[in-house]
C-alpha cells in the first residue's frame, strides 16, 4: 500500500477551491511577468493581451475566493512559534495591499486601453493620448509592483497553510 505524508493527505482533504486559487494566482503572476517583459521589449499589442488576460485571471481567482470564503469561512493557521508571525505579516500585507489591486488594475488599463486608442479615441488627439500614456506608466509603477506582491504572497500564504503547516496539523 502506498503511503501518503500528512500533509499532502492534509492538502488534498483541504476543498477543491484552494487549489483553483493558488493555480489562478499562480498564472496571474506568471502573466504579470510575462506582460512586464513585452513592454520592456516595446511589444505593447502583446503587453495589452497579457495584461488583460492576467486581469480575467485575477477576476476568476476573486469570484473563487470569494465563493470559497463563503462556503468555508475562515481558515486558521494553528501553528504555534515565530513562524506564526511570519505567516501573520505575510497574510496582513497581502490582504492590506489586495484590497487596493482591482482599483488599480482597473484604472491603469482604462488608461492603457484609451492612450493606445483601443477605447473612446475619436474624442481624443493624438497629443491627448501621448498624456493618458504617460498617466497610464506613472499608475503602472504603482500597480505593477503591488499586484506582483498579492499574485506571489497568495502563493505562499496557501503554501504555508495547505502544505507546509495545514490545518490540524500542528
Amino acid at each position: 500500500m502506498i503511503e501518503i505524508p500528512f500533509q499532502l493527505a492534509q492538502a488534498a482533504a483541504a476543498h477543491p477551491l484552494v487549489h483553483v486559487n493558488a493555480g489562478l494566482n499562480s498564472l496571474a503572476t506568471i502573466l504579470l511577468v510575462i506582460g512586464w517583459v513585452l513592454i520592456k521589449r516595446g511589444r505593447r499589442d502583446a503587453h495589452a493581451r497579457v495584461m488583460l488576460t492576467a486581469f480575467l485571471v485575477s477576476t476568476a481567482f476573486l469570484a473563487c475566493y470569494l465563493v470559497y470564503h463563503y462556503q468555508v469561512g475562515r481558515v486558521n493557521f494553528t501553528h504555534p512559534g515565530p513562524i506564526r508571525y511570519v505567516y501573520l505579516a505575510i497574510l496582513f500585507s497581502h490582504i492590506l495591499l489586495a484590497v487596493t489591486v482591482p482599483f488599480l488594475a482597473v484604472a491603469t488599463i482604462y488608461l492603457g486601453l484609451v492612450g493606445h486608442g483601443w477605447m473612446g479615441s475619436a474624442k481624443r488627439t493624438a497629443e491627448q493620448r501621448i498624456a493618458v500614456l504617460a498617466k497610464h506608466r506613472r499608475l503602472a509603477r504603482w500597480t505593477y509592483p503591488i499586484w506582483l506582491y498579492v499574485s506571489v504572497t497568495g502563493v505562499v500564504v496557501y503554501v504555508m497553510l495547505y502544505h507546509l503547516w495545514p490545518p490540524g496539523a500542528a
